[in-house]
């Protein structure tokens, strides 16, 4: 191949995208049982869960790296994120009845358990995510309701617009949009015990690849 041309193996994976947090890593994912909600309703229904593959590939030198090798029953969750020099994943094992946190040490080439979450503790798997900073475990169901799943145990209301975006000690940031009739976006500022807002302010928020926190305004 011409110089300025890798192959990577990926087993079949076809697409990567940036690992948020990092400027050094991409990740790809297959979809065997469509994403953690939906394997957790075939679960649910009886069939048997797919495992499915979760691939990293280091840049520039195009390492791939398969840290965590789900067994049967076992999904692997969308969006992993790089915190503290760790790659967090999120895992729920269906006939165990688990969710786990998982931080992959790509100096070590080792993989340590976080935290243990039973799966009776949510209500389902809608939008179940990784999120920073600290690492968290978050859930935003379609009932319009935000939580924190672990470090700390939270939930609250949101509007049926908002998304979270990050955490800055004891302040959660969302994103809103409103058509009134032209598009505006806005950020949400938040009490983290309570979700009371505490300030709102036009524009928009972008996440860089080093894990800065940008707002456009």
């Amino acid at each position: 191949m011409e110089p300025f041309m890798k192959q990577i193996e990926t087993q079949g994976i076809t697409y990567l995208e940036p690992l948020a947090g990092s400027n050094e890593w991409y990740w790809g994912m297959d979809y065997t049982n469509g994403d953690l909600y939906e394997a957790e309703e075939l679960f649910q229904m009886g069939h048997p869960v797919d495992r499915n593959k979760l691939l990293f590939v280091h840049y520039p030198d195009g390492r791939a790296v398969q840290p965590v090798i789900a067994q049967r029953g076992q999904y692997l969750g969308r969006c992993p994120i790089c915190h503290n020099g760790r790659i967090a994943i999120l895992m729920a094992d269906f006939p165990a009845g688990r969710i786990s946190v998982l931080q992959f040490d790509s100096s070590l080439e080792h993989v340590l358990e976080q935290t243990d979450i039973p799966l009776s503790a949510v209500k389902d798997c809608y939008n179940l995510m990784l999120k920073a900073a600290p690492l968290m475990v978050t859930r935003q169901g379609s009932e319009d309701t935000f939580q924190i799943l672990w470090p700390e145990n939270i939930s609250f209301e949101i509007g049926e617009r908002e998304s979270f975006w990050f955490r800055n000690g004891d302040k959660l940031y969302f994103s809103d949009w409103e058509e009134d009739p032209e598009h505006r976006e806005e950020i949400i500022v938040r009490k983290l015990e309570t979700g009371e807002i505490i300030d709102r302010f036009p524009g928009s928020s972008m996440t860089m690849p080093d894990g800065q926190m940008w707002i456009l305004t």
